[in-house]
């Protein structure tokens, strides 16, 4: 019986990143922010790369950052990355906002926070239309290609209502399972081989 062992070889998808696209980490990736990660790419330029990790939910509430949420149904807040930890960063779908930078057709990054909190504070949905975020992620010029180059990152693209969906637990197993076969046999290896 021939098994092809390609399989279990770790190779990037060789799809360039952009604005608006996603980047999965590979499986054994062990760091705490990145491993098991999905990021969304929000600027992508010659002099670096700007992403938001979108399935990695703190054990935090929006409500415990801006007071006056205090009182309001709970909305979670997620670690965005590892740069500037303490600035607040949110993806919408909403088109009114003024100053919001547009990453995908139907979703921007940030713009006015206070027609966000006005939106918000008049009992408008906030699950799937917002998600927010403590930090960034940051690369240098060449630096995220150079992570590609050496299969650290796999790039796709996904639907905004996918990108925005509360149910983040299986993210980073999906998004790889829906590039296919060999990519959905790396979403069941451990990530620590030697524990299994």
């Amino acid at each position: 019986m021939n098994i092809n062992l390609d399989i279990f070889k770790i190779q990037s998808n060789n799809v360039l990143p952009s604005r608006g696209k996603i980047l999965i980490s590979e499986p054994f990736l062990r760091d705490a922010t990145f491993g098991r990660s999905v990021i969304l790419l929000v600027d992508h330029t010659e002099e670096g790369t700007m992403g938001l990790v979108i399935n990695k939910q703190l054990p935090l509430l929006l409500n415990d950052v801006v007071m006056e949420f205090k009182y309001l149904d709970e909305i979670p807040l997620y670690k965005g990355g590892p740069v500037a930890t303490d600035t607040l960063f949110y993806l919408h779908t909403l088109e009114k906002i003024p100053g919001s930078i547009p990453v995908s057709k139907g979703l921007f990054l940030n713009g006015d926070f206070e027609e966000i909190k006005k939106y918000i504070l008049q009992g408008n949905k906030v699950n799937e239309c917002i998600r927010f975020f403590l930090g960034y992620s940051g690369w240098e010029s060449n630096q995220l290609h150079s992570e590609i180059k050496e299969n650290t990152w796999l790039v796709s693209k996904e639907e905004n209502s996918y990108l925005m969906r509360n149910d983040t637990k299986d993210m980073w197993k999906e998004a790889l399972e829906k590039l296919g076969s060999k990519y959905e046999t790396w979403s069941r290896f451990p990530q620590v081989p030697t524990l299994n």
